[in-house]
């Protein structure tokens, strides 16, 4: 069995780089440069911003699952991000340069299983949450911060 690691689409955060400040902070969102590497990850390119990059930060609902695991938090995406396509069991570097928190949720969205992982040992870990054939899915999330990283679906 393997994984797939699923970036953000870039299609809903587009038009923000059009908007001004005030825009941006209607929508809960801020504009960002980066200044050092790594440290802005961006959930659509699936890799940390270089310094001088222009990012939106904005609130992103990442389950919208209908039950009590419905959850949300603040989300990097960087100006001009192209869809990253990792191949079928790799963990990119951005996930692997951090320690993690993988949620694996049910069908119906309730969490079954968490553990932490340092990011370069991620790999067996998802395998063996997916071997749990109750898991439809997974979260990883940056566990220091907390924030939502990327979705991983079986492949």
């Amino acid at each position: 069995m393997t994984f797939q690691v699923r970036p953000l689409p870039i299609e809903p955060f587009e038009p923000l780089f059009d908007m001004d400040d005030a825009e941006l902070a209607a929508r809960r969102a801020v504009r960002v440069v980066a200044d050092a590497f790594p440290g802005y990850p961006c959930r659509v390119s699936l890799e940390d911003a270089e310094p001088g990059e222009q990012l939106i930060l904005i609130h992103f609902e990442h389950q919208s699952a209908d039950s009590p695991f419905r959850a949300s938090h603040a989300v990097y995406v960087r100006e001009g991000a192209q869809s990253a396509e990792p191949a079928p069991g790799i963990v990119p570097e951005v996930l692997q340069r951090r320690m993690l928190s993988l949620r694996a949720f049910d069908a119906q969205g309730m969490l079954i299983d968490a553990d932490l992982t340092d990011g370069k040992a991620a790999a067996p870990l998802i395998e063996t949450m997916f071997t749990n054939p109750k898991v439809a899915y997974l979260h990883a999330h940056y566990a220091k911060p907390g924030c939502y990283a990327a979705r991983i679906d079986r492949a």
